[in-house]
């Protein structure tokens, strides 16, 4: 039998004699001995064994192969072996012990995939839900298109307008001579001394004639009388 109609067939089985807390499992990557496991709770002995029997004789009606039953003696734990499928039927105390769901529950199994498609219950599990729509984050949005960024041009600063006018400074060879220009006042003393030097001749030459205009020294001569002898 197909698995996923026998995990239907279990599921259907237990919810017919109302199995408490029904889960299903994976298993497929956890052991190579079987495909699913199921586990389920019930009140009572009567009930654990009641939900086995259910499960034995629908597995059975549908086609299935049922390898063994145990525990049906003591009914706390009720295991049916289905080759494929292992369902455990335990009591609340028991199976809060043992916590068979942390062992194997690694991949669980949603049990509307595993229901019956042709039961009303299991059509409402696999039809698709339907989204309402005032809630924004389930209305249709527009497909969002590729905005492109436009450069916007450069602006010209007045301080980059001037940068732009100004000339660039002229190089300077390394290792040739630079000429300095001469500030206005030593080029105003240096042009003073000049002229003072040309004058001085010239002021000379002018008291050369006042010198020689001036009257001679008198020459004092004293003449001494002589006497008679």
């Amino acid at each position: 039998m197909d698995i996923k109609k026998l995990q239907a067939v279990v599921v259907d089985a237990l919810e017919d004699v109302k199995g408490q807390d029904i889960v299903l499992f994976d298993t497929t990557a956890l052991t190579s001995l079987f495909d699913r496991i199921a586990v389920v709770s019930g009140t009572s002995n009567r009930q654990t064994k009641a939900l086995a029997a259910s499960v034995r004789d629908k597995v059975k009606e549908a086609g299935g192969d049922v390898v063994g039953l145990e525990g049906e003696d003591t009914g706390e734990w009720v295991l049916v072996d289905l080759g494929d499928m292992i369902v455990h039927i335990m009591q609340p105390a028991i199976r809060q012990y043992y916590r068979l769901e942390e062992i194997w529950g690694e991949k669980p199994v949603k049990l509307g995939a595993a229901k019956r498609k042709s039961t009303a219950e299991g059509q409402d599990a696999d039809a698709p839900k339907t989204k309402s729509k005032h809630l924004a984050a389930n209305q249709d949005q527009p497909e969002a298109k590729p905005v492109r960024e436009r450069k916007a041009p450069a602006r010209k600063t007045a301080t980059g307008a001037a940068a732009a006018k100004k000339p660039a400074a002229k190089k300077i060879p390394t290792g040739g001579t630079v000429k300095v220009a001469v500030s206005k006042t030593a080029a105003a003393d240096a042009k003073a001394a000049k002229a003072a030097k040309a004058a001085a001749p010239k002021r000379a030459k002018a008291a050369a004639p006042a010198a020689e205009g001036a009257a001679p020294a008198k020459k004092v001569i004293r003449r001494i009388k002589k006497t008679d002898e």
